[in-house]
C-alpha cells in the first residue's frame, strides 16, 4: 500500500459572526477585530450594503460613533470580485444582503481569507433574517 499524504491548503480562512439585536454593538465589535487586525499588518478590506447610509456613506459607523472607511456595494458577488488581495474581509448589515452572502463568504474562506460578518440575526417580529442564522 503507498502512502498518500492528506492535501491540505496552504492557509485555512474561516468566518466569525457578530449577530444581536439592534444597539447590541455588532458593528463596534466589528470594527474592533477589524483594527486588530490592521494593528497585525493585514490586508483588511471592509464592505457594506448601499442601502446603508443612516451615519455615512462610506463608512462603517457604530452608535458610540466609531468608524472605519468601507467600501459601498449593492450584492454580496461584488464582495467577491474587490477583495481577492484581502487577508481579512469585514462585512456591515449582512441582513441586508441576499441570500447568496452565505456562498459568498464560503467561497472567501474556501480561500483563506478570515471573513467577518455583523447583522442582525431577527426582524422586529422575531423572524430570523435569511442570511444571518
Amino acid at each position: 500500500m503507498e502512502f498518500q499524504p492528506h492535501a491540505t491548503p496552504k492557509e485555512t480562512g474561516w468566518i466569525e459572526v457578530v449577530a444581536g439585536c439592534m444597539f447590541s454593538g455588532k458593528t463596534e465589535e466589528l470594527i474592533r477585530r477589524l483594527r486588530r487586525a490592521q494593528i497585525a499588518k493585514l490586508r483588511v478590506k471592509i464592505f457594506k450594503p448601499k442601502i446603508d447610509n443612516r451615519y455615512s456613506e462610506n463608512k462603517i459607523v457604530s452608535h458610540s460613533e466609531q468608524s472605519l472607511p468601507s467600501e459601498v456595494v449593492s450584492s454580496a458577488q461584488e464582495i467577491l470580485e474587490l477583495s481577492s488581495d484581502a487577508q481579512v474581509i469585514g462585512i456591515d448589515e449582512a441582513q441586508f444582503y441576499e441570500s447568496d452572502l452565505v456562498e459568498v463568504c464560503n467561497r472567501l474562506a474556501d480561500s483563506g481569507k478570515r471573513v467577518i460578518v455583523a447583522g442582525l440575526d431577527q426582524d422586529y417580529r422575531g423572524i430570523p433574517f435569511e442570511p444571518m442564522p
